[in-house]
This record gives C-alpha cells, structure tokens and sequence, in this order.
C-alpha cells in the first residue's frame, strides 16, 4: 500500500464505494438513520495509498451502516492492549511523536517493508512502520498521522491511561478539567490549565500564531472527543471560526471557539457575535434548531510578546437552553 501503486485498490473502500454502500443504507433503514455520509468520512477515511488515492476502513464502514450506529468497530476488534505494545516498546522516543500527532501534526518518519517474523520494533521508524501495516497509522509523503476519528479516539484513551507517557500522559489528564471549567465558565481554572500545558516540557510549548495554539487547544479539549465532535477552522455565519464543538446530544451545551494572539479574549468573543458563527446551530427557517443546549462563545488570546507566556479566557452565553 505504501510503496507499490498497483495494490492500491486492495486495502479498503474508496470513496466511491462509500457513497454506493451509503446510498443502499438510506434505501434499507427505513426507521431513523443515525449517520450522515460526513460521519463516515470523519469516522472511518483518512488512509492514503501510493497513488494517493483516499481510503476508507472497511470493516468500520460495513458494521457502522448495518447496525445504524458509529463506533469504534475495528479498533475493538482487538485488545486495547494492543495499540499500546507498538508506542510501549520505544516509549521515550515515540511519547513525542504521539503528542505531535494528538495535535493534528503529522511526523516525519521512514516507513519500511514490514512482516512480523522479521522485526523487533526497536526503533521509532520500525513502531511506526508496523503502526500503520496494522491501520493504527496513516502514511503520506514522508509523514506518519492519526487517520481518523474512530483511531483518535483510542489514541486519547491510551494517552490517559499510560503513566509511562510521562508529560503526554499529564496533560492528557488535565483535558477533562479544562471541558467542565468551559461550561461553567471557570476562566481562572481554564486559564490555570492553558499555563500548564504550555509551560509543561511537551512538543508543544512552544508557539507563537494562531496555528500553534490551536494545536493548544486540540490538547486541552482532548477529553471533549468523547462528548463533541470538534471541527477546526469550520464555515460558520459569515467567516471561518477555529473551534466549532458540535455535541453529540442535542441538548448538551454547543461550544464556538475563537483564537487570538496579541489580542484580547474581547476581541475574540466580539468576532464571534458580528460574524454570526452561532446561526450553525440554529435550525433552517420554519425548522426547531437541531441543538437545543446552551451556545457558549470561548474567546481565548495568547500575547506572545509577555515573558510571562500570559494566556486570557471568557466564555459568553449566546443562548440559553431551549426548552
């Protein structure tokens, strides 16, 4: 798959395929249909060939259509264990990378030929090698990345549960504050964390644009996977917003989330509201809105120019909740 163009339409589902297996799915499930074909290119895409064509996970697409219903299919095919054996065997070398590809930044690496009988998985090229024969990783010019959602997932349970991990491990483990703190609106213990991650000896301590910080973020949030799916730089109102975090049940809170550096978190929340990113909630005209939770605006600025490396916060409710 990796390095010969003529095996490329063996390894999974194109796109095309895709969409002829989600039509014959609106046909058959004739009750309420749980996923739309977006879901299955977040969920289960991401995988690239030699010939640079786009791949899906097939088992995933085939389990989640016949049984109406996201989830983690594949992966759970196998022990969690599992994912954990590769980065375990290499753990002060890979813990960077890891981090790196949490954040949405692919890594360089050198995949090579692979067959299990004949590598010891020593180094960082033979794990991330073996990582993505397996599926656990995509590979693309030179570059090893997460794949998609259903493999991010796993990859953020295991980066929670892995003391070894050491400072990936840590600020993995703040991420779940840092959503409650959001919602409560909690600017001190939000802006706490955000200190925290970015003084913490990590891959990532180190930005100065929005593009970096943002890769901030992707950490801090990293527990909101679970609850929202998270779409960066996203079409809303009349612009582009960073963060947009659609929840998975309705009527939880919808987060909007605006970066600023060398600015205030004011500035961020009053772009907010004049570009009206908050109309991506609300339902067509004549239609109830599709969320019916609080809409909170999270402005978040960095002033890169302070030694003191000073992050603000505010979080404004744009829209209580719907009865």
């Amino acid at each position: 798959m990796v390095n010969e163009e003529k095996y490329n339409e063996y390894f999974g589902f194109t796109g095309e395929e895709v969409d002829a297996l989600y039509e014959r799915y609106q046909v058959q499930e004739t009750g309420k249909q749980n996923i739309t074909r977006e879901d299955l290119r977040l969920w289960y895409d991401g995988y690239h060939t030699k010939g640079g064509r786009r791949m899906y996970n097939p088992r995933s697409v085939v389990l989640a259509l016949s049984n109406n219903n996201l989830g983690n299919y594949w992966i759970n095919s196998g022990p969690y264990d599992e994912l954990f054996y590769y980065i375990g065997a290499n753990v002060d070398e890979v813990k960077v990378d890891v981090g790196l590809m949490i954040a949405d930044i692919p890594v360089p690496a050198r995949v090579q030929e692979y067959a299990a009988t004949s590598m010891e998985l020593k180094t960082k090229d033979e794990i991330f090698s073996a990582m993505v024969v397996y599926g656990f990783l995509n590979y693309e010019d030179g570059y090893v990345s997460i794949p998609n959602k259903e493999l991010m997932g796993r990859f953020a349970d295991m980066v929670q549960r892995e003391p070894s991990l050491g400072n990936v491990y840590r600020l993995a483990r703040q991420s779940g504050r840092m959503l409650m703190a959001t919602k409560a609106g909690d600017t001190k213990t939000m802006t706490e964390i955000l200190q925290f991650v970015h003084n913490t000896e990590s891959p990532l301590q180190v930005y100065s644009n929005e593009a970096e910080l943002a890769s901030i973020i992707k950490w801090a949030y990293l527990q909101a996977i679970d609850h929202y799916r998270m779409e960066r730089e996203d079409k809303a109102g009349v612009g582009y917003v960073d963060y947009i975090f659609y929840p998975f049940r309705r009527e939880d809170d919808a987060i909007i989330l605006e970066l600023k550096v060398n600015h205030t978190a004011d500035d961020a929340i009053r772009q907010i509201k004049e570009r009206q990113y908050a109309l991506r909630f609300e339902g067509k005209i004549g239609q109830k809105p599709e969320y019916t939770g609080r809409i909170l605006a999270v402005g978040i600025a960095y002033d890169k120019d302070d030694r003191t490396k000073r992050h603000e916060c505010k979080v404004e409710v744009l829209r209580e909740k719907l009865k």
